[in-house]
C-alpha cells in the first residue's frame, strides 16, 4: 500500500510539473516537447499529449517531422488512432519514420489491415520502407500467418537490398516458421551472411513448433551443431526446447540437462526473476510425472507472476493431486496477492471435479462472473465439464444454452458428455444430432463422447450407426479411444464374441483401453474364455502396469487357482510393481477428508468404521446394527 501512495505522489508530482512548464515560455525548442511527448508516452496520458499537441501548434511547429512522429506514436499509444491519422495527413513531407510510427501504431492496435494498406500506399509513393518497416511487417504476417503476405515483404526486401540485414531476416524467418514454411525458414538462415543467437532461436523455435514429429530429431542436430560453433544458448534458446522435453516425448534427460545447464551459466531461477523460463521448467517436470521437481523449481524463485502459478497449479491437476492444487490457487491470492486470470481458472477447474468440489467450482464460477470473464469460450467450456462431474447437470446445461458465447465442438463435446455421464444415453445421442444439423463438425472427442454414453444406456444400435457415420461422411479415422468405446458397448450388451470379431477387424492395433473394455465387458458376464484372452493381451501391451497383475490375481483368487495367484504376485516382486492405493474424497461442512484404502490415519477411524460395519450389516440383510448415534458424522 505505501508503494501505491508513493507512485501516486509522483505521478502527482510529475503531472503537475508538466503543467507548470507546458504553461511557460520555457517550453520553446522542440526538444523540450519531445521530452513532455516521450513523457506522455510513458503515462500513457492522452490529456498530456492533447497539451503537448496544442503548444506544438502554438509555436508554429506542425510541420516538424520529428516532433510529429513522435506525436503520431504517443496518440497510437492511447489508442486514438483517428488522431495519429489526422497529425499524418498533416504533414506535407513525409519520411520513412513518420510511416514507420503510422503502421506501428495501427500494428499495436491489431488493426492489422489497416497496416497492410498503408505499407502498400508507403510503396506507390515516392518513400522507400526501411529494414524497420518490412521488419514490422513481416512479424505481422506472421502472427496472422498470411504466407502471401508475407512473401511480398520478402521480396520488396529482396528489391531494395536490406535481405543481408539481421534483424530484418530474423523477422523474415519468423513469419515462414510460424506459416509452417521450415524449409524457406531454414534456406534463409544458411543464406545469411552474419547470424546472431536470435537467428539460431528463430529456427529453433520454429522446428519446435511443428507438429511434424519427424522434425524434432532434425531440431536437436541443429541445437548441438549451435553448441559446436561456439554460440551459447541464451534463456530463449533453453525455454523453446524445454517443450519438448517430457517422458512422453523420450527426452526426458534433455530437459534435465538443459535445467543443469541453467544452473553452470548462472541462469539459476533462485538468483533471477525469468518468469517464462521458470514456468517452461514447471511445465517439463510436470508433464513428466516429476511434480516435485516442479515445485523445487517454484519455491526457488523469487519472483512469480500469473503464469509461474498457473504452471504449478496445472502441474498438480495434471499428476493427480488436486488438493494441493487448490491450495497453491488459493496461496495465489493470499500469499502474493494475484489474481486469477482465464488460464489459471480453467487451470483449476479440474480439481474441482476432481474433489468433488461443487462449492468450490460455484465460487470460481462467481468470480468469474464479478471479473467479466464467463463469456470466454474456454473457461465456459471448463465450467460445463466441472457441473457435470460434480453431479449438477442442469448447472451444465444452463451454462451451455448460454447465448452469451459461441459454442464450439468442444462444448458439444462436453455437454454430451455430461448426458453420458448421467446415462442419459437418449439426450446424448438427440444433441449428437443437433450438433450436426447446426453445421458444427465432430472430432474425436465427441465421437467417444457419444458413444460412451450410448454404452452406458445400452443404445447399441444407435452407438454402431453412429459410428458409421462419422467414419463415411465426416472423415474421422478410427483411434483407440473409438474403438474401445465399440467394444465396450458390444460387450456391455452381452456381444462378447461379436466384440471380439470388431477387434480382429480393427484398421489399427488394438491397445490396453481395448482390451480393458473386453476385460470389464467379460467379467460382467461370466465369460471367462474371453476374459482370460483379454488379460493375458493386457499384461503383454503393459507389464509395468501393476494394476493388470492385481486384478488378474483376484481373478485366479475368485476361481480358487492359488497356484496362479502365487505366480501372478511373485512377478510383481520381481519386477518391482506395486499397485498405488486407492483415495476418495469427502467435503464436510467445506472441509476436505482425504481418505485411503485401510486407512487409520483420520482422527475419528474408529467412528467411521464402526459406521461402516453397521452398514454393511444392513447391506447384507445378515441382522440388524445396534443403535446409530447419527450425530458421530456431523
Amino acid at each position: 500500500m505505501p508503494s501505491m501512495i508513493l507512485l501516486s505522489a509522483i505521478k502527482t508530482f510529475t503531472y503537475a510539473t508538466f503543467r507548470y512548464y507546458a504553461s511557460t515560455t520555457a517550453c520553446r525548442t522542440p526538444t523540450d516537447l519531445l521530452h513532455f511527448l516521450q513523457l506522455s508516452i510513458d503515462h500513457h496520458s492522452l490529456r498530456l499529449i492533447q497539451q503537448t499537441h496544442a503548444r506544438i501548434l502554438s509555436q508554429g511547429f506542425q510541420q516538424n517531422v520529428f516532433l510529429n512522429t513522435k506525436l503520431v506514436s504517443a496518440y497510437a499509444t492511447c489508442g486514438t488512432l483517428i488522431q495519429s491519422r489526422l497529425v499524418f495527413e498533416s504533414i506535407e513531407l513525409k519520411n520513412a519514420y513518420l510511416w514507420n510510427s503510422l503502421i506501428n501504431g495501427y500494428v499495436k492496435n491489431h488493426v492489422l489491415d489497416e497496416a497492410f494498406e498503408l505499407f502498400c500506399e508507403m510503396c506507390r509513393g515516392n518513400v522507400l520502407p526501411d529494414d524497420y518497416t518490412l521488419a514490422t511487417l513481416a512479424k505481422v504476417s506472421g502472427e496472422v500467418k498470411d504466407l502471401v503476405a508475407g512473401r511480398l515483404v520478402h521480396g520488396k526486401s529482396v528489391r531494395i537490398g536490406f535481405v543481408s540485414d539481421t534483424v530484418l531476416s530474423n523477422s523474415l524467418m519468423s513469419m515462414y516458421g510460424k506459416c509452417g514454411e521450415l524449409f524457406q525458414c531454414r534456406k534463409l538462415f544458411d543464406e545469411m551472411p552474419e547470424k546472431s543467437v536470435g537467428s539460431w532461436n528463430v529456427v529453433i523455435t520454429g522446428y519446435a513448433n511443428s507438429e511434424r514429429i519427424g522434425l524434432h530429431k532434425e531440431l536437436w542436430e541443429f541445437f548441438r551443431k549451435m553448441q559446436t560453433l561456439g554460440l551459447k544458448p541464451d534463456s530463449f534458446t533453453v525455454a523453446s526446447l524445454l517443450p519438448l522435453c517430457s517422458s512422453n516425448t523420450g527426452k526426458w534427460d534433455y530437459g534435465r540437462e538443459l535445467h543443469c545447464y541453467l544452473v553452470k551459466n548462472e541462469l539459476d531461477l533462485s538468483i533471477g526473476s525469468d518468469v517464462h523460463m521458470g514456468s517452461s521448467l514447471i511445465d517439463m517436470y510436470s508433464k513428466s510425472a516429476k511434480v516435485v521437481s516442479g515445485r523445487r523449481v517454484f519455491d526457488l524463485m523469487t519472483c512469480r507472476n500469473i503464469y509461474v502459478w498457473t504452471a504449478m497449479i496445472n502441474g498438480y491437476v495434471q499428476n493427480g493431486a488436486p488438493y494441493e492444487a487448490f491450495v497453491l490457487f488459493h496461496q495465489m491470492q493470499m500469499k502474493d496477492g494475484i489474481q486469477p486470470n482465464k488460464v489459471s481458472l480453467v487451470s483449476v477447474l479440474p480439481s474441482c471435479s476432481s474433489l468433488a468440489g461443487l462449492i468450490q467450482g460455484k465460487q470460481i464460477h462467481g468470480y468469474a462472473i464479478r471479473m467479466k470473464l464467463n463469456h470466454d469460450i474456454s473457461l465456459c467450456n471448463a465450467l460445463i465439464d466441472m457441473y457435470s462431474k460434480c453431479g449438477s447437470l442442469d448447472y451444465a446445461r444452463r451454462i451451455f444454452d448460454d447465448g452469451s458465447f459461441s459454442k464450439d465442438a468442444i462444448s458439444w463435446s462436453s455437454m454430451i458428455s455430461a448426458y453420458g455421464l448421467h446415462g442419459r444415453g437418449e439426450e446424448a445421442v438427440s444433441m449428437f444430432h443437433k450438433m450436426l444439423q447446426l453445421g458444427t463438425k465432430p472430432d474425436m472427442v465427441t465421437v467417444v463422447g457419444v458413444l460412451s454414453a450410448c454404452s452406458k444406456s445400452g443404445l447399441v444400435c444407435e452407438g454402431l450407426n453412429i459410428y458409421t457415420l462419422v467414419m463415411n461422411n465426416y472423415g474421422i479415422k478410427p483411434t483407440v479411444e473409438i474403438c474401445a468405446c465399440v467394444v465396450d458397448m458390444l460387450g456391455r450388451s452381452g456381444q462378447l464374441y461379436r466384440a471380439l470379431d470388431f477387434i480382429g477387424t480393427m484398421p489399427i492395433e488394438p491397445g490396453p483401453s481395448v482390451w480393458g473394455a473386453l476385460v470389464s465387458a467379460s467379467e460382467m458376464h461370466g465369460n471367462s474364455e474371453t476374459r482370460d484372452l483379454a488379460y493375458r493381451f493386457l499384461v503383454e501391451l503393459e507389464p509395468k502396469n501393476p494394476s493388470n497383475y492385481v486384478s488378474l490375481s483376484n481373478l485366479y483368487a475368485a476361481s480358487r487357482r492359488w497356484d496362479n495367484v502365487a505366480e501372478v504376485r511373485t512377478t510383481m516382486k520381481e519386477r518391482g510393481l506395486r499397485k498405488a492405493p486407492g483415495c476418495s474424497w469427502i467435503t464436510i461442512n467445506s472441509m476436505t477428508h482425504c481418505f485411503f484404502v485401510a486407512d487409520k490415519a483420520h482422527p475419528s477411524c474408529y467412528l467411521i468404521y464402526e459406521m461402516l460395519d453397521d452398514l454393511i450389516i444392513i447391506m447384507k440383510g445378515t441382522g440388524h446394527p445396534h443403535d446409530i448415534d447419527i450425530d458421530i458424522l456431523t
